[in-house]
């Protein structure tokens, strides 16, 4: 049975110390306590690099430009009502502290500990490209 295509673009946010951004999903919402890469739904008349500008400003406080993310990879999941697919970027050049703006917890990783975090099935097959990439 086929299921809806949901389109979500995530971003891997990578400090000065090589550590990414992890970001630990609220209570009340899907998939609530699991630790996943920050991004949202891509909305009707923005591309997955438009998502992320605007998701990062809104949870995390920050500014970037569509030219600071980077496609890397992407995650092709099937979960009970629908289909995910989420392109992933890495983004290094930001303005701002990151922080969690919507009540959000929010922890920098090192991308050897990235599996110690229990993240939604979608986002752990995109550890290892992080692994060679860091």
């Amino acid at each position: 049975m086929s299921h809806p295509i949901l389109l979500v673009a995530a971003c891997a946010l990578i400090d000065t110390d090589n550590r990414i951004l992890l970001s630990k999903r609220p209570e009340g919402k899907a998939l609530a306590g699991l630790w996943e890469f920050p991004g949202g739904k891509v909305e009707a008349g923005e591309t997955p690099e438009e998502t992320l500008v605007r998701e990062l400003r809104e949870e995390l406080g920050i500014e970037t430009k569509v030219p600071c993310l980077a496609p890397l990879t992407f995650a092709s999941h099937t979960y009970e009502t629908f289909h995910l697919l989420m392109p992933l970027y890495v983004c290094r050049r930001y303005d701002g502290i990151p922080r969690g703006a919507e009540g959000q917890e929010i922890k920098w990783v090192r991308a050897a500990q990235l599996r110690d975090y229990p993240m939604p099935p979608a986002d752990e097959p995109l550890i290892p490209f992080l692994h060679d990439l860091l």
